[in-house]
């Protein structure tokens, strides 16, 4: 688990919940139309693998021009992209159905807020990149993802770093994984219902994330 005092001090950049943050919805892939090209199909509407490949450049090419940061082979990287493509869906399913959302004036105060903490928007780039593997252009997705997890949890009343709240995400996000009837390319690896996670890919390709209150 990734532990710095920068991450730290992120109060909404992550929720401290490990299994959470590796749960990506996938079943084994099957044929027919909807599934040529893509890299997951979630109710009826596929996320293609060009998708994927484009967010996997992006953070790449970011990295790169850095000059530092963690080296991951591509697979790490493209499975790491289709888990957390899937997973901005199932979160937005599991919000949906307990009429929840996160809005835009949500993302953005949480990012100023970690912003002003770590002394600029250039520095919290750098921060999500190197230390969250976010590229600049999926920072709004990183945010609405996370701030959707903990919505989850409070819905319940519950805070989703503790063991009841991320119980109560696991729930949620099985039952939304379901709902969407989930299809992950088996390339990709297959879905554990009970781990709410993709397994059967490179190790250690998600990096779990902290937060503060």
């Amino acid at each position: 688990m990734i532990r710095t005092n920068s991450a730290q001090r992120h109060t909404r950049t992550a929720v401290g919940v490990a299994g959470v943050l590796v749960a990506a919805a996938a079943l084994t892939a099957c044929g027919g139309p909807a599934h040529q090209g893509a890299a997951a199909v979630l109710g009826g509407q596929r996320i293609t693998i060009a998708a994927v490949e484009a967010k996997v450049s992006a953070l790449r090419d970011e990295v790169d021009a850095q000059g530092s940061g963690p080296r991951t082979e591509r697979a790490g990287l493209t499975n790491r992209a289709v888990a957390d493509l899937v997973l901005s869906r199932v979160v937005d399913r599991a919000l949906s159905d307990r009429q929840l959302d996160i809005s835009q004036t949500e993302i953005s105060q949480a990012r100023d807020s970690d912003a002003k903490l770590l002394g600029g928007e250039s520095e919290l780039q750098r921060e999500l990149l190197l230390k969250q593997g976010v590229s600049t252009g999926d920072t709004a997705a990183f945010y609405r993802q996370q701030l959707g997890i903990q919505k989850l949890a409070a819905v319940e009343g519950k805070d989703a770093r503790t063991a009841e709240g991320d119980a109560v995400v696991r729930k949620a996000l099985a039952a939304a994984g379901t709902e969407l009837k989930v299809v992950v390319n088996p390339r990709y690896g297959t879905w554990d219902p009970q781990q709410v996670s993709l397994i059967d890919t490179t190790p250690d390709w998600l990096p779990q994330r902290t937060t503060s209150s």
